[in-house]
C-alpha cells in the first residue's frame, strides 16, 4: 500500500484530502505545517506529500526546500496543493522540487490524476 502524507494547516482539508487519498487505497499520515512534515519524514518517508503553500512555522517552499537538500534515497513525490494559481508560483514550485501541481478545491478524480502523473496511482 502507498503512503500519502498529507501537509495543511487546515484540518478540513487536510480531512477531504484523507478521504479522498483512502479511497484511492493510500495509507495516510498528517501534518498542520512544514516543521511537523519534516519530522514524519525523518521518522518514516512517505510515496507522496500533498503539500499546502501558506501555513505557519514553515511554509510548502520551505519545507520542499529542505526535504530535497537532504538527499534522502527514498525521496518522495511531491504534489503542491494550493490556491496559488499564477505562472510564477508554479514554476517556483517546479523548480524548487515538486513534481505536479493541483489547484484548491480539488475533487477525487483530479487527484487521482495528479498522482497517475507522478507515479504513485
Amino acid at each position: 500500500m502507498k503512503s500519502c502524507l498529507i501537509v495543511d494547516d487546515s484540518k478540513v482539508i487536510r480531512k477531504v484530502a484523507r478521504h479522498i487519498l483512502e479511497t484511492l487505497n493510500f495509507e495516510v499520515e498528517e501534518a498542520g505545517d512544514g516543521q511537523e512534515a519534516l519530522t514524519r519524514c525523518e521518522a518514516r518517508m512517505p510515496d507522496v506529500v500533498l503539500l499546502d503553500w501558506n501555513m505557519p512555522v514553515m511554509s510548502g517552499m520551505e519545507f520542499l526546500r529542505l526535504l530535497r537538500q537532504r538527499g534522502h534515497a527514498d525521496q518522495p513525490k511531491v504534489v503542491f496543493c494550493t490556491t496559488e494559481n499564477d505562472m510564477a508560483h508554479i514554476r517556483a514550485a517546479l523548480e524548487a522540487g515538486a513534481d505536479e501541481y493541483v489547484m484548491k478545491p480539488f475533487d477525487r478524480e483530479t487527484l487521482h490524476v495528479k498522482l497517475q502523473l507522478v507515479g504513485v496511482a
